[in-house]
């Protein structure tokens, strides 16, 4: 779930405790390109693609995740998961330092995505992977990994840890750390028995 449910979580709290900090952060990147300052109101509505774009990149992830699960199986469209994760952590995390508001807002997108795809895929793929008498249980992990992922999230947006106006960008950047947990050791864990079944007609792999 670590690459999975936990990646949703952990960006829907995230974004809250650096508001201030991205909000000046944009104030500061207008007043420099453009030479006069922006008013609350424009603030605002930056503000609010950062935080709502979110949503966007989610209905793209989701959208996709059906067709990635059949096309690729459900552990490589996991692993498939990290890569829209990595670029967000990237853009995101160096956003302060190339001075672009845009770049978090297209990190977030790609924030969405991940958590889009990861939680439809996460669902799937430890449901049919889990033993009969397990599933339900195995089931639940996901809802586990969210609220694990949340308070992650809220816990690194301390101002003892990252909550901080320097370190805000390293925040924003945190689920990189997720995504390279899951590559490198998801491709150790076996394929879903359904999807090589039904998908792939390969029965001696299913059993």
């Amino acid at each position: 779930g670590i690459g999975g449910a936990f990646q949703y979580g952990l960006q829907i709290s995230i974004i809250n405790s650096p508001a201030e900090y991205i909000k000046s952060f944009i104030r500061e990147t207008w007043l420099r390109r453009y030479g006069y300052s922006p008013t609350e109101e424009l603030i605002t509505l930056m503000w609010s693609f950062v935080v709502s774009i979110y949503s966007i990149g989610g209905l793209l992830g989701s959208s996709s995740a059906g067709y990635l699960s059949v096309r690729f199986g459900r552990k490589k469209a996991m692993l498939f998961a990290n890569i829209p994760a990595l670029l967000s952590a990237t853009l995101m995390g160096l956003s302060r330092l190339c001075g672009s508001f845009e770049m978090i807002i297209a990190g977030r997108i790609f924030s969405g995505v991940c958590g889009g795809l990861a939680l439809n895929i996460h669902l799937m793929y430890a449901g049919e992977c889990a033993p009969r008498k397990l599933r339900g249980l195995i089931a639940i992990t996901a809802s586990t990994a969210i609220a694990i992922g949340k308070f992650v999230g809220f816990a690194l947006g301390l101002r003892e840890v990252l909550g901080v106006d320097a370190l805000w960008p390293v925040l924003m950047a945190a689920n990189a750390l997720p995504a390279l947990v899951q590559l490198l050791t998801l491709p150790f864990f076996p394929d879903s028995p359904r999807y090589l079944l039904i998908d792939k007609k390969d029965k001696e792999g299913c059993i």
